[in-house]
């Protein structure tokens, strides 16, 4: 979450030179900027829902001795 917000501080602060590259809409557009957070919000989830779902089925035991 606290990546997401640098992101919109960092989007914000270069939204000038955005402003040229960017066609249709304008650089602080609220839907486009809501949109890319919670797509990248759902693929960092998405990312990391199989290893702590098999994290979590390890014994911490077994872990332990193991290394």
């Amino acid at each position: 979450m606290s990546g997401i917000g640098i992101g919109l501080c960092g989007t914000v602060a270069v939204a000038r030179v955005l402003s040229g590259l960017l066609y249709g809409i304008s650089a602080t557009d609220l839907t486009t900027l809501v949109i890319v957070c919670v797509t990248i919000l759902g693929a960092s989830i998405a990312a990391s829902y199989v290893p702590a779902r098999r994290a979590m089925a390890v014994d911490p035991m077994v872990a332990l001795r193991h290394e």
